[in-house]
């Protein structure tokens, strides 16, 4: 039987790059649509939700941060990919703080922009090395693993893909401190493009989303010259 393609939605007002990514992504397996903006990206969701976005950052109207930013404020975990021509990192860790999955600067080629979205497939799919068939309990916090759920003291948490990979991780080593290093490889995989500072945005927003205050966390915890640890242990 054959495996069904993966879809992905490109977002850009290029009609140029649109066009070459649609035929690109569909020569490497990827049912693809092309649309210019978030009018009609919105259409899209509503009529058949892709396995990942590729969304531009600068666009008229509204702009790709803005899109991303509306899009996980109303629940919507889809992964995404930002393009960005800029090159300041600034923009990245914004991006991040915003839920973006990943960014890609331009230009590009566009057999990156394959390999990153495999990529995030992979992180977002049972694949990926943390989904397993098991619940974890940890206190008031409940990580189901293998349907990517979150709850804290029964209410949902929604996470994106990447803080679920993290808070996984995490969890999955309760009580014991793991490094940037030791994240970046369990969670993302060890090809991942993830800097030190783009996990500790990640934990500063996953912090944010369980209800761990900032200034005294009590559940992801910084261990001086190491990392974080997830306190506690399973019950």
């Amino acid at each position: 039987m054959a495996t069904k393609a993966d879809r992905i939605i490109v977002v850009d007002d290029d009609p140029e790059l649109r066009s070459l990514l649609t035929r690109f992504l569909a020569e490497h397996g990827f049912e693809t649509r092309a649309v210019d903006g978030a009018a009609a990206l919105d259409r899209e969701l509503s009529r058949n939700p892709p396995d990942a976005i590729v969304l531009d950052l600068m666009m008229p109207g509204e702009d790709g941060l803005a899109i991303c930013r509306r899009l996980r404020a109303q629940g919507n975990q889809i992964p995404i990919i930002m393009l960005t021509a800029r090159g300041d990192p600034i923009d990245r860790i914004v991006g991040l703080e915003t839920g973006v999955d990943d960014y890609l600067g331009k230009p590009f080629l566009p057999r990156e922009l394959v390999a990153r979205l495999n990529a995030i497939l992979r992180r977002a799919g049972t694949n990926s090395a943390v989904m397993n068939a098991q619940v974890l309990h940890l206190g008031s916090i409940e990580i189901n693993i293998a349907k990517m759920s979150v709850r804290k003291n029964g209410e949902d948490i929604k996470l994106s893909s990447r803080e679920f990979a993290l808070l996984a991780v995490l969890a999955q080593s309760a009580g014991h401190p793991l490094s940037r290093a030791q994240l970046i490889d369990r969670a993302f995989g060890r090809e991942a493009e993830v800097t030190d500072r783009a996990i500790d945005v990640q934990i500063t927003r996953l912090r944010r989303a369980i209800g761990d205050r900032g200034d005294a966390p009590t559940i992801i915890k910084t261990v001086r010259g190491v990392g974080y640890m997830f306190a506690g242990s399973h019950d």
